[in-house]
C-alpha cells in the first residue's frame, strides 16, 4: 500500500477516486434502466402485467442461482478484471436492446434473456466490488470509503429514476437504454486507469466449488458478530420487503393520497440513504465504527412505528419520517457490517464471505414481499404494517447479545490477513 494513502484522507487517493467515479457511472445507469427497461416492454412490445412482473423478477433471479458460486469464482480471479468484464457484459447486453428495437427484431423473450444475464453480471460485479475495495485503501479508511460509496448509491436512487423518466420522454424508452449501456462502458474505462496492481488470487490453488461454498458459509457462521449481522440484516430485509410490497396499496387505497404525493413520499427513502452516506464517515471517526453501527440501529429502528399511523392529513409526513429514519439507519448498518467483513476476513476467502452474506440477507426480500401480501390479505394492510414494523423494531435485538456493544472500533478485532 502506498504510504501516502495511509496518511491522507480517502478522497486524496487517486485510485479510490477512479473507483468512486466508476460507481457514479454505474449507479446512474442502473437506476435509469429501472425505469427504461419495463417501459420498453410496455411501450414497444405492449407487454402485460405478468410479463412485466416476470421481467422484474428475472433481474434478481441470478442472485439465487449463482450467488454462492460467484463468491468462489471471484476468489479465483483478479477482482478488478471481474469488475471490468461484468461492466463490459452489461454494456453489450443492454446495448443490444435499442439496436434490436431499431431493427424491428426485439421480442419479449429477448428481453427476458437480457434481464437474466444482466442480473448475473451484476452478481459478479457486486461480489467483486466489496472484495476489491480493501486492495485500494488502508483498513482505517474502509468506513469512510464505504460511506462515500453509499452516498453515490443513494444519489443514484434519487436522481436516476427522474433522469430516466425525462430521457424516456425525450428519446423514447429503447433509446434511453443507450445511456445505461454507456454508463457501464464508462465504468470500464475509469477502472482501467487505476494504477494499483490488480492482485492475483490470494489462494495458491483454486478451491473446489462445493468446498469453497461451504468454507464461505462456515466462515460467516463461525464469526459471532458476522453471524449476528447476518441474522439482523436478514430479518430487517424480510420485514421491510413486506412493507415495501404493500406501500403503494396502503398509500393509495387506505390513506387515499394522490399519485403525485405518493411519488414524493416513496422518494423520501433515498433522502435518508443519502444522509446515512454523508454522516457515516464523520460518525465512525467521532464515535468509532462499532459504536456508529450500534447507534444507527438503536436510534433508527423506532421510527418504523410511525408508518402505520400515516393519515391523509398532516400525518402523511409520518411515512416520510419513517422512510428517512429507516434508510439512514440501514445505510449506516450496511457501512458498519461491510467494514467489519473487510477488516477481519482473510483475503483469500473474502469473495466467498461477501457472496454468502449477500445470498442470506438479500434472499429474504422476495420471501418478505410474498409474506406481506399474504398477511395483508388476511388481516388488512394497515394491520399488517403494524406487524411488520414491529418485527423490524425487534430485529436488532440479537445485536444486544453480540460483542458489538462492547466495542468502539472494528480495528480492535484481529486485522485482515
Amino acid at each position: 500500500m502506498d504510504p501516502y494513502a495511509m496518511t491522507t484522507g480517502v478522497l486524496r487517493n487517486p485510485d479510490f477516486l477512479r473507483f468512486l467515479s466508476s460507481h457514479v457511472a454505474n449507479e446512474l445507469g442502473a437506476n435509469i434502466s429501472r425505469v427504461a427497461l419495463p417501459l420498453v416492454a410496455v411501450l414497444v412490445l405492449h407487454a402485460g402485467p405478468t410479463e412485466v412482473g416476470l421481467l422484474s423478477a428475472l433481474q434478481t433471479t441470478a442472485l439465487l442461482l449463482i450467488g454462492l458460486p460467484a463468491g468462489v469464482w471471484v476468489d479465483r480471479m483478479r477482482r478488478r478484471r471481474v469488475l471490468m468484464v461484468s461492466d463490459l457484459a452489461r454494456f453489450l447486453l443492454l446495448g443490444s436492446i435499442p439496436v434490436a428495437a431499431e431493427l424491428g427484431v426485439l421480442t419479449i423473450e429477448m428481453m427476458f434473456l437480457v434481464a437474466l444475464l444482466v442480473g448475473a453480471a451484476q452478481v459478479f460485479n457486486d461480489v467483486a466490488d466489496r472484495t476489491y475495495l480493501p486492495d485500494l485503501i488502508t483498513t482505517g479508511q474502509l468506513a469512510d470509503a464505504n460511506s462515500k460509496l453509499e452516498v453515490v448509491r443513494s444519489s443514484g436512487s434519487l436522481s436516476g429514476p427522474a433522469i430516466g423518466g425525462a430521457l424516456v420522454q425525450l428519446l423514447g424508452a429503447s433509446r434511453t437504454l443507450v445511456a445505461t449501456a454507456l454508463g457501464a462502458l464508462a465504468s470500464v474505462l475509469v477502472l482501467s486507469r487505476i494504477k494499483a496492481p490488480d492482485k492475483p488470487p490470494a489462494a495458491a490453488e483454486p478451491t473446489p466449488l462445493i468446498r469453497g461454498i461451504r468454507e464461505g458459509l462456515a466462515h460467516v457462521w463461525q464469526d459471532s458478530l458476522m453471524r449476528t449481522f447476518v441474522i439482523t440484516s436478514a430479518a430487517m430485509n424480510l420485514f421491510v420487503s413486506a412493507v415495501l410490497g404493500q406501500s403503494v396499496l396502503f398509500l393509495a387505497d387506505e390513506v387515499m393520497l394522490t399519485p403525485g404525493l405518493i411519488g414524493v413520499l416513496l422518494m423520501s427513502g433515498g433522502i435518508g440513504g443519502l444522509m446515512g452516506g454523508l454522516t457515516g464517515g464523520w460518525l465512525s471517526r467521532k464515535y468509532g465504527t462499532a459504536r456508529m453501527t450500534w447507534l444507527a440501529v438503536t436510534v433508527g429502528s423506532p421510527f418504523g412505528l410511525l408508518l402505520p399511523m400515516t393519515e391523509p392529513d398532516w400525518r402523511a409526513v409520518f411515512f416520510a419520517i419513517t422512510s428517512i429514519g429507516l434508510s439512514w439507519s440501514s445505510v449506516l448498518l450496511n457501512v458498519g457490517q461491510v467494514t467489519y467483513r473487510q477488516t477481519v476476513t482473510p483475503e483469500h476467502v473474502l469473495g466467498r464471505v461477501n457472496a454468502s452474506v449477500r445470498f442470506m440477507t438479500w434472499g429474504m426480500m422476495p420471501l418478505g414481499a410474498l409474506l406481506g401480501g399474504l398477511v395483508a390479505q388476511q388481516i388488512g394492510v394497515r394491520q399488517a404494517l403494524w406487524v411488520f414494523m414491529g418485527g423490524r423494531l425487534l430485529a436488532f435485538l440479537p445485536l444486544l447479545f453480540s460483542p458489538l456493544p462492547r466495542m468502539r472500533d472494528f480495528g480492535e478485532v484481529q486485522a485482515r490477513s
